[in-house]
């Protein structure tokens, strides 16, 4: 499934384990990320640190196919090293420095948008609090159903300025929460503009040097793999296909940042011990959702952000009890980066964990022929298409890109990324579509 949005994906990441471990079962965490490489169902890098010591990294996958992604094309591999486009954890950075020039005196958390930026709709009741925590109602640009049509071309400050100033607001400064790429976008151009520098050069002076983070910057454009940047991708029609790529100059502070797992764990490590802003700050910060979000932890809390940018997804977080980070950066996924977090914390912790066999079986094409069609649902205001390409079902909402399933059984299926179950009566024209819980029946349309 493609995913070009720049909003982070906010997961739920309840974890039925707890306790700390003496030693990392690297084994089984290798046997782990083994299984996810063969199967192909992940390429990304995960890094485990424990008071900012790094206890194991992991990379599968590659940076980089070319070729159409057959098993005949050039592939090279990802490593620790490799760079990732890692979405809307530029949110935590951005937000970082906002609270650093509130330290510093040069901003105010109460000063009105208006101040820097008139031309915003409801600019003099829209604070910078209300930017950092989703509550100033200014319109995202990447829900626009146009926005797939330009994300690829560069865009300069001013034409940003002029793409939000248009956009009339969802609501009344203050009213609700409600995620927003645009409000981070005009907090990086805060950034710059109180403190006299340009965005790039701030995240250089202000934490990647201070800190020591050499993998971490502002992307400006497109994917340089003379850098060691990895392209996204998306899996279909036998193989992964190379997605579209948002210019960077587009997303700025809100999800921009390209950076590896390592360095996210020294990130989020010296957030928490007060390298980068005050106590206040931070209590802050957590306390109204400033930039990173709690997560529960079998009744703790850990803290952190989601990712999500073209066909990357990435995930941070930190447990402040055990001084531990994890973070994983993927650039192509059918198995979601929840589940693989979750695995990962299980393993970490010692408690179980059934690391997934992932087993399919291969169906004919004359009983895969019985299931194409167009499905509808008087339950939902969807219409999902099947349709084949050789062994392989594909299924497609309305507006929304194919994805792949895999059989579990002759009428059973399933698309791991989504969560999604699929099964199938040919007798009844049925298809039972589960997820989440949820069971829906859609009949195929004569």
């Amino acid at each position: 499934m493609k995913i070009k949005i720049l909003s982070a994906i906010i997961l739920t990441l309840v974890l039925a384990v707890a306790g700390s471990a003496q030693a990392v079962d690297n084994a089984r965490l290798d046997k782990f990320f083994d299984t996810l490489s063969e199967k192909g169902k992940a390429m990304g890098s995960l890094a485990i640190a424990k008071d900012g010591k790094i206890l194991y990294t992991r990379a599968v996958g590659y940076s980089q196919i070319s070729g159409g992604g057959s098993s005949s094309s050039e592939r090279k591999p990802a490593t620790t090293a490799t760079k990732y486009r890692v979405g809307s954890i530029a949110k935590m950075f951005t937000a970082v420095m906002i609270f650093q020039l509130v330290e510093e005196g040069k901003l105010k958390l109460t000063d009105t948008l208006d101040k820097f930026y008139p031309q915003i709709p409801n600019a003099k009741k829209i604070t910078v609090a209300h930017l950092l925590s989703h509550r100033g109602g200014v319109h995202s640009f990447t829900a626009d159903p146009d926005f797939r049509t330009w994300l690829m071309n560069p865009k300069t400050k001013d034409e940003m300025l002029a793409v939000i100033a248009k956009g009339a607001p969802d609501f009344e400064p203050g009213e609700k929460m409600q995620y927003s790429n645009a409000g981070y976008v005009l907090l990086g151009y805060i950034v710059e503009k109180a403190g006299g520098k340009s965005y790039q050069e701030a995240l250089k002076t202000r934490i990647t040097a201070k800190i020591g983070l050499s993998d971490t910057y502002l992307g400006l454009g497109k994917t340089e793999a003379s850098k060691n940047e990895a392209f996204s991708y998306n899996y279909g029609g036998g193989g992964w296909k190379q997605e579209t790529e948002t210019d960077l100059s587009i997303p700025g502070g809100a999800g921009a940042l390209i950076s590896t797992p390592t360095d996210l764990t020294k990130f989020i490590q010296a957030l928490f011990d007060l390298k980068l802003v005050k106590q206040e700050s931070l209590n802050q910060m957590k306390a109204e959702k400033m930039g990173m979000f709690p997560f529960p932890l079998d009744g703790q809390t850990v803290y952190g952000h989601t990712g999500g940018i073209d066909g990357f997804f990435s995930m941070l977080i930190y447990h402040p009890e055990e001084k531990l980070a994890i973070a994983y950066a993927s650039n192509g996924m059918l198995y979601p980066v929840n589940d693989i977090m979750l695995g990962t914390y299980a393993i970490y912790a010692n408690k179980p964990f059934t690391i997934p066999t992932f087993e399919t079986m291969a169906v004919s094409p004359e009983i895969l022929e019985k299931y194409v069609g167009v499905y509808a649902s008087a339950s939902a205001p969807l219409k999902i298409t099947v349709t084949r390409d050789g062994a392989t079902l594909y299924a497609q909402a309305a507006g929304q890109s194919a994805f792949p399933l895999e059989a579990t059984a002759p009428d059973k299926f399933k698309f791991d990324t989504a969560g999604i179950a699929m099964e199938f009566d040919a007798a009844k024209n049925q298809m039972i579509l589960k997820q989440r819980g949820r069971e829906m029946i859609f009949t195929k349309e004569k």
